[in-house]
């Protein structure tokens, strides 16, 4: 058995995981690298220029939990505007959480802040979405890649300079790039420059944050194979957050669906897949597009009514109520519990069962 299909194996196994409800301590499993109990971000609405009162917030995350196993990718994904993205800045404290728990190795993070965060950086870092924005125009590449090792007092000047040659060329580029400046890259270019920077630290968990999304399509397909391949060779460990499926269908292990601030579903990649347990990812599964021009025609699209409700003011019940072609009133009454419905896959629908055995047909 190669190496790397022994990893592919191992991050199989991973993926047969649960996920953590409220109130519960974090996995103790030595196999878990990251948990995340009833994680809230709430973005504060001020009144007044001189006293700013308070008066109300928007809920970007909302009580939201997950573990991630050592080695495999959990696939995050879900409408614009549905808290993804500020979930994994939320983990790396690029924003400070309003509420909940985040366990690092078994480590309680949450509110760790100056040494110790610098410390903890090292092994958990993120790849931005736009590659030109995150790079700093004025520095050469040499200097964005070895800017980790510089900060984290990694090496000797050598060290870094031939540290960031070793990047360089890992992620393919030609090491004789390191004198150049990121607007002198391709976009695709300037995404590897941004992996290189990521991994300067030698980190452990990635947050990919939409790493292809301003990509063309063929070169998406060539980051993420490489993203891939550095996964299998250094054992990383990603949270990949998206919105196109099919990307994540192909680099992930286990996939979480977010709403309006909350994680709806997660399940194994191919369960989600070929069994959704909640309408919201039926619908969003009837937008990915099918290669075959025949099956295109015939299958039958979920077009959702209505807009997405407001994160200041989210409806009561169930949060897809509004927009659920199978809404009941209980849907706007109670708010489903996120549950097992069965091998590690959970939905908060009241009636996830039905759908997901096809009982109940989401159409339009």
């Amino acid at each position: 058995m190669t190496e790397e299909t022994s990893n592919n194996k191992a991050r199989k196994e991973f993926a047969t995981t649960t996920v953590g409800t409220a109130g519960d301590a974090p996995d103790l499993n030595p196999n878990t690298i990251l948990s995340v109990r009833n994680l809230e971000m709430h973005f504060p609405i001020t009144q007044g220029i001189i006293f700013q009162k308070k008066v109300g917030a928007v809920r970007a995350v909302d009580d939201v939990s997950f573990d991630v196993r050592k080695g495999e990718t959990l696939g995050l994904v879900g409408e614009s505007g549905c808290g993804k993205s500020t979930t994994g800045r939320t983990i790396l404290h690029l924003n400070k959480a309003t509420n909940g728990k985040i366990y690092f190795q078994g480590r309680d993070i949450t509110n760790i802040n100056g040494p110790d965060l610098k410390a903890i950086r090292r092994n958990m870092t993120m790849i931005f979405q736009d590659p030109y924005a995150s790079l700093n125009p004025r520095l050469t590449v040499n200097n964005i890649v070895s800017e980790p090792l510089t900060i984290h007092k990694i090496g000797t000047p050598k060290d870094r300079q031939d540290r960031v040659a070793e990047l360089l060329e890992l992620v393919g580029l030609s090491r004789y790039y390191g004198n150049r400046y990121p607007h002198e890259f391709s976009g695709g270019q300037r995404q590897r420059v941004g992996i290189a920077r990521a991994l300067a630290a030698s980190p452990s968990f990635i947050v990919a944050d939409e790493p292809v999304s301003a990509l063309d399509v063929s070169i998406q397909a060539q980051v993420v194979n490489l993203m891939e391949d550095l996964q299998n060779r250094l054992g990383l460990t990603y949270l990949f957050v998206a919105h196109d499926l099919s990307v994540v269908r192909h680099i992930s292990d286990r996939v979480a669906v977010m709403y309006l601030g909350k994680i709806v579903e997660l399940a194994d990649r191919d369960e989600i897949y070929i069994r959704p347990g909640h309408p919201y990812t039926r619908a969003l599964l009837s937008a990915v597009p099918i290669p075959d021009p025949r099956l295109e025609k015939r299958r039958k699209r979920i077009i959702l009514t209505g807009d997405v409700p407001s994160p200041v003011n989210p409806p009561s019940g169930c949060r897809f109520h509004t927009r659920c072609p199978l809404a009941q009133q209980i849907c706007k009454e109670q708010e489903p519990a996120f549950r097992d419905i069965g091998t590690g896959h959970f939905s908060a629908c009241h009636f996830a069962e039905d759908v997901a055995s096809g009982k109940l047909i989401v159409s339009n």
